[in-house]
């Protein structure tokens, strides 16, 4: 669950009012530190892009028609 005390307030007379102080320079407008490492979140989406191309290269054809009929399947219990 996200940490709801760093986002703006939901409130039009209090988000007006927080805009107000930024422009004027009372409030320092700061971006929500999420606690993630850039490099932690590069390095993952690579392995993500080519995790499926490997997974597939490493299966034999059975495996991989198995696999594409419960995908299938899947989508398919989905639309009911």
């Amino acid at each position: 669950m996200p940490d709801r005390s760093r986002k703006r307030p939901r409130d039009p007379n209090q988000l007006g009012k927080l805009i107000v102080d930024i422009a004027t320079g009372d409030v320092e407008d700061t971006a929500p530190d999420d606690g993630k490492n850039p490099a932690a979140i590069e390095l993952g989406r690579k392995g993500g892009l080519k995790g499926g191309k490997a997974r597939a290269a490493s299966m034999t054809q059975e495996q991989r028609s198995d696999a594409a009929k419960r995908a299938a399947r899947a989508r398919w219990d989905k639309t009911k």
